[in-house]
């Protein structure tokens, strides 16, 4: 017969950690088969940096040429999306060929995973010369916090 094993001390902290760098690549894993799918269909995906504050977790997208108007973005607790078009200005010139182009049109999106608990309620947006920054506030997180629950009798005495 054998007997069950369980982590104690150093042991439990090792599995912990274990599971949060397994969770980060199925993260990173789910974030690069969502971009490829995204791409396949003649989107392009604009660059997104990722900064972590005190109290916030904020975004940094070029979207340079765009309003606010034309960017749209949907949050859940699991990832924030990141979604619109940048339309090709045709100039009053009659251009007869483009002979470098380098500038990205068309749909664009962009899925970013979120690893925080945040308020998707408080969150704010904000796109000036091109740069569109989202805050979403950190919401403190409560796992591993004891609530004290009390106790009633119930035998009616």
């Amino acid at each position: 017969m054998i007997k069950p094993v369980r982590a104690t001390g150093l042991e439990r902290l090792e599995l912990q950690r274990l599971r949060d760098r397994v969770g980060r690549l199925f993260a990173a894993l789910q974030e690069a088969t969502v971009a490829e799918d995204l791409l396949a269909s003649e989107t392009w995906a604009p660059p997104v940096d990722l900064c972590e504050t005190a109290d916030a977790i904020v975004l940094h997208v070029e979207l340079p040429g765009l309003t606010a108007d034309q960017i749209k973005i949907g949050a859940s607790n699991t990832q924030l999306r990141i979604w619109g078009e940048k339309k090709r200005r045709l100039s009053g010139n009659r251009i007869l060929s483009h002979l470098c182009s380098e500038r990205s049109y068309g749909r664009f999106s962009r899925i970013v995973p979120l690893r925080w608990t945040v308020s998707v309620r408080d969150a704010q947006a904000e796109i000036a010369n091109g740069m569109l920054t989202v805050k979403l506030p950190k919401i403190k997180d409560r796992r591993g916090v004891e609530f004290k629950i009390p106790v009633t009798d119930g035998s009616g005495e």
